[in-house]
């Protein structure tokens, strides 16, 4: 972790280099909108806001922090401004819905950090960023080197993602964080029939899940992988699957395919794979390109 502060500090520039850009504008007053905003204060940028959506912001770049929903609507608003760049930070949505900006004379870029931004979070801007991958796109060289510029200033790893990759690459980012937490809530549940406290079972459970996620980080998942359908042990299998049903039949679908490719992830690590499924668990085991 260290190591890894020390590459975002090392890689953090004090000012977006591209196009003299000294002042961004902020639309969207979400989680993100404000952890940007601070973030790049806190980097030594002048920001205006985060600003409601119908707002126009001053600056030679405005990012768009709203709804994927909403990108066109926010753009439409800032359209002949008078900023060179107009920016979102969607992951899923293409530049295109950046449209009316760009047909009003802005380069326009995507800018999606690979990170999530919690309610209440006490972390400060800049270490909360840091270390952490942001796709970047643009409409124009300049547009690319500013979303890349932006990244760097708040000490994350910037990497080309283009429209086609979108719709894989946020659904990675989807498997790898957002249905993490579905997986844990379900382990809450199922928890409850062995008489824990949710709250007991998230403070029990918890190193068992950074120890796996860190040794998935360092050595993949076929590696990183344990347990019983790991080692073949089919009765305890059975053992938990009935544990389930009695406890949580809801769950049951969820138990039965998570065995499923678990029991392929185990037998990919015994005999090379088929192109498809080499390609497949890399998508999955790797981050997105």
């Amino acid at each position: 972790m260290r190591e890894l502060e020390r590459n975002a500090a090392h890689n953090r520039s004090r000012m977006p280099a591209a196009a003299g850009t000294r002042r961004i504008g902020i639309v969207g007053r979400g989680r993100l909108g404000h952890a940007l905003a601070a973030g790049l204060r806190e980097a030594g940028l002048e920001v205006d806001g985060p600003l409601g959506r119908a707002e126009a912001p001053t600056g030679e770049a405005i990012v768009l922090c709203v709804p994927d929903r909403e990108i066109a609507l926010a753009a439409r608003a800032v359209a002949g401004g008078g900023a060179a760049y107009v920016g979102h930070t969607s992951g899923a949505t293409p530049l295109s819905a950046l449209e009316p900006a760009r047909a009003a004379g802005a380069s326009v870029f995507g800018l999606h950090p690979l990170q999530t931004f919690a309610a209440e979070d006490r972390t400060p801007p800049l270490e909360h960023f840091a270390g952490a991958g942001c796709a970047v796109a643009g409409s124009t060289p300049d547009a690319v080197r500013l979303a890349t510029d932006i990244a760097r200033t708040l000490g994350m790893e910037p990497f080309a993602l283009d429209d086609e990759g979108r719709a894989a690459y946020h659904a990675a980012a989807s498997i790898a964080s957002n249905f993490l937490l579905t997986l844990q809530a379900a382990a809450e549940s199922v928890a409850a029939a062995a008489g824990l406290e949710a709250a007991d079972a998230r403070r029990l459970l918890a190193p068992l899940v950074r120890t796996t996620v860190e040794t998935w980080c360092e050595r993949g998942p076929v590696a990183a992988l344990t347990g019983p359908v790991a080692r073949g042990d089919e009765a305890t299998v059975a053992a938990q699957r009935e544990a389930v049903e009695r406890s949580e039949p809801d769950l049951l679908p969820l138990f039965d395919a998570l065995v499923e490719r678990t029991r392929a992830l185990a037998a990919s690590g015994e005999r090379p794979l088929a192109g498809s499924q080499a390609r497949s668990l890399a998508r999955v085991g790797g981050a997105p390109a």
